[in-house]
């Protein structure tokens, strides 16, 4: 495994396929917006392929599967964070977290290992899962993909989240389930794990070119102890 030629002093993570699978909250909020345009319900397993890149590629896909060329993208766009929205203020979001992640977490913090969320999802959705989640306790910094910083695979989130925790690149590691984390990742100059399990925009997770995969991220704590000896 290729790590940071410094002591890890910090890891991010993607959240979506990565943290917490909230594939199922996605497909709700998309094919509630697309009702609303009188367009028809995409499957919930053919929206993980969807999911990456944020909401406008995501709606853009969900309209080129349906062929519905010439809708009105951005009422299917503002529609979806409506619909995402009330999920959250009904307390109906089923998003999950994967297993082992709480166990990760704890075990970087108790390394002094800082935490950061770098994720396409808007930043309030993001903080709001994790604190739902009881993840949040553990991640000092979130960066989103709604502010004045391009989405990923651009370097400049996670170059942001690295000046928010205080570290150079070469002493962060990104943690991610797709493509767009491992290009973000060399784009800033981070060291890349994937974990198996994610979306990756609907392609084999294990195909990703990355540094090496973990199975969970309750491996990565023992793994960073051991390379730092």
């Amino acid at each position: 495994m290729t790590l940071p030629s410094r002591a890890v002093r910090a890891v991010l993570f993607d959240l979506d396929g990565t943290m917490l699978d909230t594939a199922a909250d996605i497909a709700a909020a998309l094919n509630a917006a697309l009702a609303e345009q009188h367009l028809a319900p995409v499957p919930p397993e053919k929206v993980r392929t969807f999911i990456g890149r944020g909401v406008p590629t995501l709606i853009g896909r969900a309209v080129a599967h349906l062929g519905a060329a010439g809708c009105d993208t951005a009422a299917l766009q503002a529609g979806f964070h409506v619909h995402y929205a009330r999920l959250e203020e009904r307390d109906e979001l089923s998003a999950r977290v994967y297993p082992g992640v709480a166990a990760g977490l704890g075990g970087l913090h108790a390394l002094g290992v800082a935490l950061a969320v770098v994720t396409n999802k808007p930043s309030r959705a993001a903080r709001d899962l994790l604190k739902r989640r009881g993840l949040a306790r553990w991640i000092r910094a979130v960066v989103g993909g709604d502010g004045d910083l391009p989405r990923k695979p651009h370097p400049q989130p996670l170059l942001r989240a690295c000046h928010d925790l205080g570290v150079e690149p070469a002493e962060a590691l990104m943690v991610g389930d797709s493509l767009v984390d491992v290009q973000a990742a060399r784009a800033a100059g981070l060291a890349i794990v994937c974990v198996p399990y994610g979306y990756n925009e609907g392609n084999d997770p294990r195909a990703l070119p990355c540094d090496a995969f973990i199975e969970s991220v309750a491996e990565l704590p023992a793994l960073l102890a051991a390379t730092a000896r």
